[in-house]
């Protein structure tokens, strides 16, 4: 590891861990610098949100996602006018998730035997940039997306902790807003059509409603506390390598 690297990582989930650091200190994520959120209260839906098909509309719909897709992750029409996709989700969260202490890791050691009477949890760092795919209908709403997800990895924290957003690029600039609970993914999906650029899903923490911090136990508020520390110390490193570098092009053009 760089001697840079501020990566905290538990005993038990070290094995199951990849670091893909790259470029100095700084460098690796500025993009995410460039990512704002727009609308984030979901006062305003989005344009796809606005627009309404009727069934004959639908099903030409699907006839060209279909086509432009390289995949064989196929919309499907039902009988009773719903639909079936696939949506892909980015996780992109900062904080650690709790999985049942039994567990070493999302969706390992089904097997093992859960101890009865016992309710003990593990928290770890899900990789970054994880990618899953889930397969939904039309009606399938963002707040049961997020439950799906938790349930893939075993992640047992309250959902409201989690938000679906969708990103999308333009004049090389990216924006991310929050769905509303009732949104349809799937839908959303169909509209904008199967390019990233135009439409992704990203999962990331909630942080945009009131936080009730008296729901969470005493080691969790400690470990917060803790991480919240090291997110500061790590956004003002960034900052003064950012600052620095300017101030380094400036007297070299001197």
């Amino acid at each position: 590891l760089s001697p840079d690297c501020s990566f905290t990582c538990h005993y038990r989930c070290r094995a199951l861990v990849r670091l893909d650091c790259s470029g100095p200190p700084g460098t690796s994520d500025e993009d995410d610098g460039n990512e704002l959120e727009k609308d984030t209260n979901v006062d305003e839906p989005s344009e796809w949100e606005k627009t309404e098909l009727d069934q004959t509309q639908v099903e030409q719909r699907i006839k060209e996602y279909n086509s432009q897709i390289n995949s064989n992750l196929f919309m499907s029409l039902n009988k009773d006018g719903s639909y079936t996709g696939f949506i892909k989700v980015q996780l992109k969260l900062v904080r650690p998730v709790s999985v049942p202490a039994t567990k070493r890791g999302p969706a390992l050691q089904a097997g093992r035997p859960h101890t009865q009477g016992v309710k003990r949890r593990t928290s770890f760092y899900l990789p970054k940039g994880t990618v899953k795919h889930l397969h939904i209908l039309s009606h399938t709403r963002a707040s049961e997306v997020i439950d799906a997800l938790l349930r893939k990895f075993t992640v047992v924290d309250n959902p409201r902790k989690f938000a679906l957003f969708e990103r999308s690029e333009k004049d090389e600039q990216v924006y991310l807003r929050k769905l509303g609970d009732e949104e349809q993914p799937l839908r959303l999906r169909l509209l904008a059509g199967p390019s990233e650029k135009v439409l992704s899903f990203v999962l990331k923490e909630n942080e945009t409603g009131e936080v009730n911090w008296d729901a969470f136990t005493l080691p969790e508020l400690q470990n917060f506390l803790r991480i919240l520390q090291r997110e500061e110390e790590e956004h003002v490193r960034r900052l003064r390598h950012r600052y620095a570098r300017c101030r380094q092009k400036m007297q070299e053009a001197l």
